[in-house]
């Protein structure tokens, strides 16, 4: 992936970070109530179909952000609504673990994209500035 980048830190973590996404999306769309329970949120019907659909648009967030990175030039606009989407679920889950939706540990995801979000929108301001 480093020769693909041009050896640029920043597109090999977001890189990562898209891959991430992927799995984890994936992860929860095919097992929502298996991922409920490690966060501790309540694993109904309804809770695991709606954790299934996030999952899914998890997995196309993520798929997007990753095939823009290995087709260059990545457009800045895919930069820009990735990290807002990352921020947007960062808020959504620390919210959820506020309204003990979800238990504590679901505050490692939260950080996780809320790091996410900050790196994908310094890659989209570095994206913006070159053009």
């Amino acid at each position: 992936m480093s020769v693909r980048f041009g050896g640029d830190p920043l597109r090999q973590v977001v890189a990562a970070i898209a891959v991430i996404t992927v799995v984890s999306g994936g992860v929860q769309l095919l097992a929502p109530g298996f991922v409920l329970g490690v966060i501790d949120g309540e694993s109904t019907a309804g809770s695991r179909h709606f954790f299934a659909i996030v999952g899914m648009f998890m997995v196309v967030v993520g798929g997007l952000l990753l095939h823009g990175l290995l087709t260059p030039p990545l457009p800045a606009y895919v930069a820009l609504w990735t990290g807002l989407q990352k921020l947007g679920a960062a808020t959504a889950v620390g919210l959820g673990v506020a309204n003990e939706v979800f238990g504590a540990l679901a505050l490692l995801v939260a950080g996780f994209d809320l790091l996410s979000g900050a790196l994908i929108g310094l890659l989209w301001w570095r994206l913006r500035v070159a053009s």
